[in-house]
């Protein structure tokens, strides 16, 4: 009896132990996004199995069950493309094709521009140039000498123009020729250049990193340091540059057990924030207010027509204001990330536009002048990498090439000139004048009965699609057409340089469109009643499945026929 007692104690004991971590753990998931994307060893195991296959010729062009006669205005229409890119381009992709056999990074876009079924083909039949020659106000031109206007926006560095980072870069090479390549002691544009960002930020202390990637893991690495707590917190679908921590799911080999993805505008989030006593930091990536919980919309991706995006600036600072709120009362440092849009949004970047501050802000891109650079901002007492008290314990950080005097230089040129009324004034009526742009842009494509629309954070835009459809990557090949460049991920991103005219975007607006009537004349958004985002889905699972089953395998094959 006494042993059953005892035995019946413990029971109810460990039980009683084991409730409150049952809770947090059903918190966590609860908080986490239903998506593979907010689920990262659940997406890492799904990548293992998706199977790498290839449509052939006879797929290529009528997946989606089109008629004869559209699978022949489709043929017809890719065959002209690729005619004409092989000899407008020739040049550029030549050179293209010699250097990918070295480049690695030349590999690996041109194999996800498109979904990996149809990459095979369209890497053979319509290759891409990745070379250019010039830059002239906003266009750039490529090896033949065509010209196009730029969308690319060099991945978020070129927010006044390229002429105008010419001008610091050539500007900045002058004030630092003579310390040249000197490291390790500073060149005097540094003292200029921390003052000013400090009161750019409204933070207390500075640190120049190499890239904006370095500088986020900086910024995490003294969060947790101060705090002495082991994990991070990532939104679903946030870029916070390519390492480990940040990139818990596909795309990195290794588990990342101190990282928590969870969702973004979500009261459970807010719920895991203000209970668990592990979390070091959040990291906010301001563009996500464009598509919440949503990853960068590259085409490699685009095998539906499912892609959305919608900017509401009231509802995403009022998110913001509660997330302060929260790491606030459980001493949690508030990141900003802004490598992307810092200055893009206001001359104050995201805490000024969103009207939130945060602990840390990290920068990037645009700040460097047209070199590369990533910097810290932070609380005095986030900042220090030492304690006193304990002089063995250290949070150490450095880089060969952090403070490089060019790179200073031509962040004190930069950072000088956007102090000037000339480029004030560009941010007088930013969004006003961008909404518009963007409204402009899809009057004319609902006017010509077009299935396509953008949304807009500012003067990044992503291209929306409204009919169903297996092909809208291929808008991405007709927009080059047209005299508009593209980044690797095609349509997924706009970024547009404040120096654009309203006559440079009418000029674009003609092309989009024209682009996309030539689209839908070659039959690509051809669509009937059965063809649903869901039935494309469903169909690319079923594809999936067969390619890993038995009766899939070269064997099985010869003996069904």
């Amino acid at each position: 009896m006494n042993e059953s007692l005892l035995l019946y104690g413990l029971g109810a004991g460990a039980a009683a132990i084991s409730l409150p971590a049952l809770k947090a753990r059903l918190e966590l998931s609860l908080a986490k996004h239903p998506s593979l994307t907010g689920h990262a060893r659940l997406s890492r195991r799904i990548a293992a199995l998706v199977p790498g296959y290839v449509y052939g010729e006879d797929r290529i062009f009528r997946c989606d069950g089109a008629p004869d006669e559209v699978e022949a205005r489709r043929r017809t229409g890719f065959a002209r493309l690729s005619d004409l890119y092989r000899t407008r381009f020739a040049r550029s992709l030549a050179l293209t094709a010699e250097a990918k056999e070295d480049v690695s990074d030349l590999q690996f876009t041109a194999a996800y521009r498109v979904p990996f079924q149809f990459s095979r083909y369209v890497r053979e039949h319509l290759p891409i140039g990745s070379f250019l020659e010039a830059s002239d106000g906003v266009q750039v031109v490529d090896l033949d000498g065509n010209r196009f206007y730029d969308l690319t926006g060099s991945y978020g560095v070129n927010l006044f123009g390229y002429d105008f980072y010419k001008a610091c870069m050539a500007e900045g090479a002058k004030r630092s020729a003579a310390l040249g390549p000197v490291l390790g002691a500073y060149h005097p544009a540094l003292a200029y250049n921390a003052r000013r960002l400090r009161e750019i930020s409204g933070l207390d202390e500075v640190s120049f990193h190499m890239s904006g990637t370095e500088a986020v893991m900086q910024a995490v690495r003294l969060a947790r340091y101060h705090t002495r707590r082991s994990h991070l917190v990532r939104f679903c679908g946030a870029y916070h540059g390519w390492w480990e921590a940040v990139q818990p799911g596909v795309g990195n080999p290794v588990p990342q057990p101190g990282t928590y993805t969870l969702r973004e505008m979500d009261e459970r989030s807010l719920r895991v924030l203000s209970r668990r006593r592990d979390i070091a930091c959040v990291l906010v990536n301001p563009l996500q207010a464009l598509h919440p919980n949503s990853s960068a919309p590259g085409d490699g991706s685009l095998v539906d027509s499912g892609r959305s995006a919608r900017f509401e600036r009231e509802r995403y600072a009022s998110w913001l204001r509660l997330l302060r709120n929260v790491c606030t009362k459980r001493g949690i440092v508030l990141i900003f990330d802004e490598v992307f849009v810092g200055f893009r949004l206001a001359p104050g970047g995201a805490q000024e536009y969103f009207g939130v501050k945060a602990d840390m802000v990290t920068y990037g891109k645009t700040l460097g002048g047209g070199f590369p650079v990533g910097v810290v901002c932070g609380r005095r007492d986030l900042m220090r990498r030492f304690d006193e008290r304990r002089p063995a314990d250290i949070c150490f950080a450095r880089g060969t090439f952090n403070s490089h005097p060019w790179v200073m230089a031509a962040m004190q040129v930069f950072l000088e000139k956007i102090q000037t009324r000339e480029f004030e004034s560009l941010y007088e009526g930013l969004d006003g004048r961008w909404n518009e742009r963007a409204d402009r842009l899809n009057r004319r494509l609902a006017e010509a009965c077009l299935p396509v629309c953008v949304a807009n954070l500012s003067s990044i835009f992503t291209v929306c699609y409204t009919r169903p459809s297996r092909y809208n990557w291929m808008l991405q090949y007709y927009l080059r057409t047209e005299g508009l460049a593209l980044s690797w991920i095609g349509t997924g991103r706009f970024i547009f340089s404040l120096d654009y005219t309203d006559a440079d975007f009418d000029a674009v607006c003609e092309r989009f469109v024209a682009a996309a009537r030539a689209m839908e004349r070659d039959g690509w958004w051809w669509s009937d009643a059965g063809l649903t985002n869901r039935s494309i889905k469903r169909r690319i699972l079923r594809e999936m499945i067969w390619k890993r089953s038995p009766f899939s395998s070269p064997i099985a094959s010869r003996a069904r026929r």
